[in-house]
């Protein structure tokens, strides 16, 4: 159930992730009039998602959502919405149907109502969801320590990291968990080896040792140093 493909350089590791995706997303068009597509936010994908924009898909059909996000505005730097406008939303990919987390309410919690509803515009099972992966073991905006949602209603739930400027909102680990498929992009040694013990040993404490533990997809994994 578990890929892992390392490659020298983001570079190469950026080319492989964008056929990986297209390929997906392509296949899943042949039998779907639209598809649904979650990306993550943070720095390592201003490196892979130019690249999956320029890929030929009837990108028309590609509904887009974040796996998470921070409650600050969409166009501050930290924004996850506003990394996908600038590095996903264009060239090719300009077409795409964009739903982003973020509202007007004063914080995530009060949010999550109108977010689900969003979300509920987006294919699901989602066609492919994108992760990362924190050196605390962290996916999305679900952290060890915090109270994951199992049996909710909603979609998303808030989030309140327990070192971070913001609060934030995350989709479930029960929607993450049940996509079709899942990629895992991980950058660095010390992210690598956590990979390496939670694989051999899910810490069901650990947000990726849960979602080890629940999901019933493929877990493609592309690696750097």
């Amino acid at each position: 159930m578990i890929e892992r493909h390392f490659y020298d350089s983001m570079h190469e590791l950026s080319a492989a992730f964008a056929d990986f995706a297209a390929s997906i997303l392509r296949k899943a068009l042949i039998q779907n009039n639209k598809v649904s597509l979650v990306v993550p936010g943070g720095q390592t994908p201003h490196d892979y998602l130019p690249i999956l924009a320029r890929e030929a898909l009837p990108w028309e059909r590609v509904y887009i959502t974040l796996s998470d996000e921070r409650w600050v505005e969409t166009q501050a730097d930290i924004s996850n919405e506003r990394l996908v406008r600038n590095y996903l939303l264009k060239d090719k990919a300009e077409k795409a149907h964009f739903i982003g987390l973020k509202t007007s309410h004063s914080c995530p919690s009060e949010a999550l109502a109108t977010v689900h509803e969003r979300l509920c515009q987006l294919p699901r099972p989602f066609n492919l969801t994108v992760l990362g992966l924190g050196e605390d073991g962290h996916i999305a905006s679900l952290f060890p320590g915090m109270r994951l949602e199992q049996d909710t209603f909603y979609l998303c739930q808030a989030a309140e990291p327990p070192f971070a400027p913001s609060q934030r909102i995350s989709l479930v680990l029960p929607v993450l968990a049940s996509s079709y498929h899942i990629a895992l992009v991980v950058t660095g040694i010390a992210k690598r080896q956590l990979l390496d013990r939670l694989i051999n040993n899910p810490d069901p404490l650990i947000p990726f040792g849960q979602l080890v533990q629940q999901c019933q997809s493929p877990i493609t994994i592309f690696e750097t140093n």
